[in-house]
């Protein structure tokens, strides 16, 4: 895919909704390929990984001894794991996109954030409540994009993304967010926007692009399958994490 390939209606989609699907990007083979890769990490417990016991989210397992208690709920370090992982995070597809969308001619890869597949387990996987990605990481601008395949159909029966549409340029007060910076449902400012959620349905092959600044949730997988989601982040070359944060924790690699 080149730029001028890209839909001018696709772009301010993007640029107002805050996220953008791109159907059927990874063929069948390359799904099925990746797949294999990390179904292969996960029945040898590859790490880094991190574990549903480890975030204390709402039905995750209460601690790594106890019943499911060694369910993973994501493995890091995705994009150094194995060429099938490192060739979708290169996509060219994707690059084209990143080019316009950062606006940026060098788009770079973030090895310090997501960069991970987000494993969604039957039985033990928990829920993540509404928030904001940028409001962990550190950069001089608050303009990254993550960029999360689909490998199976995702949809609510087994935790599919949710989103705000145009929660990225709202501009919200700290008083909104709970001390893990989490939407606070309670409050009628904040319900007002969670009403207006969607959910991300998407097909095997499938791209979602989404802003930093996007306000985003997921819920349990209720199917009998693990749904596996790589997920990258990007920012461009000179948008710089802040020195000594964890954004600078691992360079970020140029596509």
């Amino acid at each position: 895919m080149t730029v001028r390939n890209l839909q001018a209606s696709q772009i301010e989609q993007f640029q107002n909704a805050g996220f953008l699907v791109m159907p059927g990007v990874l063929s069948a083979d390359l799904c099925a390929q990746v797949r294999h890769a990390i179904t292969t990490d996960l029945a040898s417990r590859q790490g880094p990984a991190e574990f549903e016991a480890d975030v204390g989210y709402p039905g995750a397992p209460t601690d790594r001894d106890g019943a499911g208690g060694d369910t993973p709920r994501r493995l890091l370090q995705a994009y150094a794991r194995n060429d099938s992982l490192k060739s979708i995070a290169q996509h060219p597809a994707l690059a084209a996109w990143l080019k316009v969308l950062l606006d940026s001619t060098q788009p770079m890869l973030s090895q310090s954030h997501h960069n991970c597949v987000m494993t969604k387990h039957p039985g033990y996987s928990s829920a993540t409540l509404w928030h904001q990605d940028i409001r962990y990481w550190s950069f001089a601008r608050p303009e990254l994009i993550s960029a999360w395949f689909a490998l199976g159909p995702e949809d609510e029966t087994n935790g599919a993304l949710q989103v705000i549409p145009a929660s990225h340029k709202h501009s919200i007060d700290r008083s909104r967010l709970d001390s893990a910076l989490f939407l606070r449902p309670e409050l009628a400012a904040n319900r007002s926007m969670i009403e207006s959620a969607q959910v991300v349905n998407l097909n095997p092959g499938d791209l979602l692009l989404f802003h930093c600044r996007l306000f985003h949730a997921a819920g349990q997988n209720r199917s009998q399958r693990v749904k596996l989601s790589p997920v990258f982040t990007y920012h461009a070359e000179d948008n710089y994490p802040i020195p000594g944060t964890r954004s600078e924790q691992f360079p970020s690699i140029g596509l």
